[in-house]
C-alpha cells in the first residue's frame, strides 16, 4: 500500500551523535529487563556456567536491530508505529486491542508483586506483599500521571544507574573466573541448553515496550530523519549497557550457584533467595544492596510500562477514532506531550493499576497467567516481522529502507521468536 510519497527536497542535515542526547534507549532497555529476566539469566548461569555467555551477547545484538528499526520508522516516515501497522490491515488493530487489554491486566499485577518482593525482604517488619504491591502500583500511577517525559527519563536513568552499579558490584564480589568467562563467548550448546539459549537470545530485554521506543524518541524531540545518527548511538549505548548487566547476572549465576550446586526458586522469588545466599556469604550490607538493585530493576519496568504502553494505547485509540495520525504531524504532537495528557493515556494507566490489584489476592490466577503467557509469546514475532514488512515497502522512503544486515537480523529474530512462541504453547498443561 503506497500512501506516502518521497519528498524531492535536499537531504536532511544529520545531527551529531553526542552522549548528551542519550535517553530513550536507556528507558526502553531498562523497561524490558525485569526481575523475571534476571532470574532466567541466573538460572542459565546456575545450570550451564559460563557456556551460554555468547547467547546473551547475541540477544543484545537482536534487540539493537529491533529498536533501531522502530526508531528509524518513526524518524523516516513521521508516523507512529501503530499508524504503520494500520496500513497492513485491520487485523493488526484487532490483535493489538485484544493483546493490550489482557496483557495489561496481568502485567499490572506481575509488576506490582515484583516491585513489592524486595521491599518485603528489606523491611520484614513492615507491610505485607499485597500492601507493598498496591503502594508501588499507586506510586507508579502518580509518578507517570503528574510528570512528563523529561522527568520520567531522568528518573529512569537514575534507577538504571543503581541497577547497573549494584549488579556489576555483585558480579565482581563473587570473583568470576575470567578465563572461563571468555571461553563462554564461543558458541556452544550443552545438552539440554537449547531452550535456555533461545530464552537468553530472545527473552531478556524484549517486550511490548520495544514498540514504545519510537514514541519515546518522538517525546525526546527527535521527530525527523536528521536525528538518525543520534538515535542509533542512543540505541547502541543502551543495549551495550543492558548486555553488560545481563552478562553480570549470568556470571553471578555461574560463580555463586553453578559452582556450589545451589538452587533458586523459579519466578521473581528467586532473587529473594539470592539475597539470602549473598547475606550468608558476604554479609547483610551486600544482600541489602542487592535488594535495592532488585527493586530498581522491577520499578523501572513498572513505570516504563505505565508510560510507554499507555502511549501505544493512546495512539491506538486516536487511530481507531480517525483522529490525529495518517501522516498529519502526529509525531510532533507526541513530542509536545499531547498524548501524555490525553484521556486514553490516563485511562490505560488506571487499567494497569486498579483492576490488576484484584489478582494480588489470588494465590494462583492460573488461567489468566496462561493466557498472558501465550499472548505475550506472540508479540515479539509480530513486531519483528511487521517491521520487515513496513521497512521494505514504499511505506518507507527508499533511502531509509532496510539494508541486508537489518533484514537479516529482523528476519532471524522473527523466526527465533516464532520458535519461542511454539515452545510456550507446547508447555501449556493441556
Amino acid at each position: 500500500m503506497a500512501d506516502r510519497t518521497e519528498p524531492a527536497s535536499a537531504p536532511p542535515e544529520m545531527r551529531k551523535a553526542r552522549w548528551r542526547h542519550i535517553g530513550p534507549g536507556i528507558v526502553v532497555a531498562a523497561t524490558g529487563v525485569g526481575a523475571g529476566d534476571l532470574v532466567a539469566t541466573l538460572l542459565a548461569g546456575s545450570k550451564f556456567g559460563y557456556t551460554l555467555l555468547w547467547a546473551a551477547v547475541i540477544g543484545c545484538v537482536v534487540k539493537v536491530a529491533l529498536a533501531e528499526a522502530v526508531g528509524r520508522w518513526h524518524l523516516a516516515t513521521g508516523r507512529t508505529l501503530f499508524e504503520g501497522w494500520r496500513t497492513l490491515g485491520a487485523w493488526t488493530s484487532v490483535y493489538f486491542a485484544i493483546y493490550v487489554v489482557i496483557w495489561g491486566f496481568v502485567y499490572g499485577a506481575t509488576a506490582m508483586s515484583s516491585s513489592a518482593l524486595p521491599l518485603v525482604a528489606l523491611f520484614p517488619d513492615g507491610p505485607d506483599l499485597k500492601t507493598w504491591g498496591i503502594l508501588t502500583g499507586l506510586a507508579g500511577l502518580a509518578f507517570v500521571w503528574f510528570n512528563r517525559y523529561a522527568v520520567f527519563e531522568k528518573v529512569m536513568t537514575v534507577l538504571v544507574g543503581v541497577m547497573f552499579v549494584v549488579v556489576v558490584y555483585v558480579a565482581i564480589r563473587v570473583s568470576p573466573n575470567a578465563g572461563d568467562a571468555f571461553a563462554g563467548l564461543w558458541p556452544t550448546l550443552p545438552d539440554g541448553s537449547l531452550l535456555y539459549t533461545l530464552g537468553l537470545i530472545g527473552g531478556v530485554g524484549g517486550t511490548i515496550t520495544m514498540a514504545a521506543y519510537g514514541y519515546w524518541v518522538n517525546a525526546k524531540g527527535w521527530t525527523d530523519i536528521g536525528w538518525l545518527k543520534v538515535m542509533r548511538l542512543d540505541n547502541r549505548v543502551a543495549y551495550i549497557t543492558t548486555g553488560l548487566f545481563v552478562v553480570a547476572m549470568l556470571l553471578v549465576g555461574a560463580e555463586l550457584l553453578h559452582s556450589t550446586n545451589l538452587s533458586l526458586e523459579s519466578g521473581d522469588k528467586g532473587l529473594v533467595d539470592l539475597g539470602d545466599i549473598l547475606e550468608e556469604r558476604y554479609g547483610a550490607a551486600t544482600a541489602n544492596l542487592f535488594l535495592v538493585g532488585f527493586f530498581a530493576t522491577s520499578f523501572t519496568s513498572l513505570i516504563g510500562v505505565w508510560h510507554g504502553v499507555s502511549l501505544l494505547f493512546a495512539d491506538f485509540v486516536e487511530n481507531v477514532r480517525g483522529g490525529r495520525g495518517a501522516g498529519d504531524g502526529s509525531a510532533k504532537e507526541v513530542a509536545a506531550g499531547s498524548r501524555e495528557r490525553s484521556l486514553p493515556f490516563r485511562a490505560y494507566l488506571l487499567w494497569l493499576t486498579f483492576p490488576p490489584m484484584t489478582l494480588l489476592w489470588l494465590d494462583e490466577p492460573f488461567a489468566i497467567v496462561i493466557t498472558y503467557g501465550v499472548l505475550g509469546a506472540f508479540f515479539m514475532p509480530f513486531l519483528a516481522l511487521t517491521l520487515v514488512w513496513l521497512l521494505n515497502t514504499d511505506r518507507t522512503p527508499r533511502q531509509w529502507r532496510n539494508g541486508a544486515l537489518s533484514n537479516s537480523l529482523l528476519t532471524v529474530s522473527g523466526m527465533l521468536f516464532i520458535v519461542l512462541c511454539v515452545q510456550q504453547i507446547r508447555d501449556l498443561p493441556w
